[in-house]
């Protein structure tokens, strides 16, 4: 079986393992956004995860698992924090078309990739942001704008909180995608979501289809404005966590 037909067929077993109907032209989507991955990271350093099962595995059907956890639905804004080739955002936008769709990503050329992955598959409602979490969260026309906020494997969490939640509205829900034993980070970085505003709500773990992998999405909602002294400026929040 040639590569897009193994991408097909693990992903769509996968999918329906965790309960997500793809079409027809929503599969065709994900068969062209592997081949755009494939072709591009013959140029460019986008992943070291290529091989169709590898991809459909811990890239798609990994990025899907958010579906799972907390509702993407409607017009929801969606802002996906250091996104590199567009994970998890562009494959939630592909399962949930309605869904208004930010892409943050600092460095030029990935950027570059996703603004094509974005052409040839006509996605609407989809904008790429070439900056850094920290000015995006505190600049003006982005703060407590979005619904959901998502980011994986970004940062620890006491980083990623002070990159993702200024930017999540009141009653909205930062998504930390995170591997096996998160309860370490989340004891970690308590001080700091409830500095930013935050409150872990609930862990909510599953097994990657095929594989078994563990996978936890901590569910952080915000409860109040983030103080506006947040996010600190550019390298601050890494060098000096909450």
């Amino acid at each position: 079986m040639n590569q897009l037909g193994v991408l097909t067929g693990i992903l769509k077993a996968g999918a329906d393992e965790m309960g997500i109907y793809l079409t027809a032209e929503q599969m065709k989507s994900f068969r062209l956004y592997f081949d755009l991955l494939r072709e591009e990271n013959k140029h460019l350093n986008l992943t070291t995860v290529i091989k169709a099962k590898e991809v459909a595995i811990k890239h798609f059907l990994d990025s899907l698992s958010c579906l799972r956890a907390v509702p993407f639905e409607g017009r929801m804004k969606v802002l996906d924090v250091g996104t590199g080739a567009g994970f998890p955002g562009i494959p939630l936008k592909i399962c949930r078309p309605e869904l208004m769709v930010t892409l943050l990503e600092s460095i030029e050329k990935k950027a570059g990739f996703l603004g094509k992955v974005i052409r040839e598959l006509h996605l609407a409602g989809v904008e790429v942001i070439r900056a850094r979490a920290e000015d995006f969260g505190g600049g003006k026309g982005h703060r407590e704008e979005f619904d959901r906020v998502v980011a994986r494997a970004v940062a620890r969490l006491s980083v990623l909180a002070e990159y993702c939640l200024p930017a999540v509205k009141e009653r909205g829900f930062f998504v930390a995608m995170k591997g096996a034993a998160p309860e370490g980070e989340i004891e970690e970085a308590g001080k700091a979501i409830m500095e930013l505003g935050g409150v872990v709500k609930e862990v909510f773990h599953l097994n990657l289809p095929f594989t078994g992998e563990d996978r936890n999405l901590v569910l952080i909602e915000k409860v109040r404005p983030t103080p506006l002294r947040y996010p600190r400026r550019t390298g601050i929040p890494l060098k000096r966590p909450l």
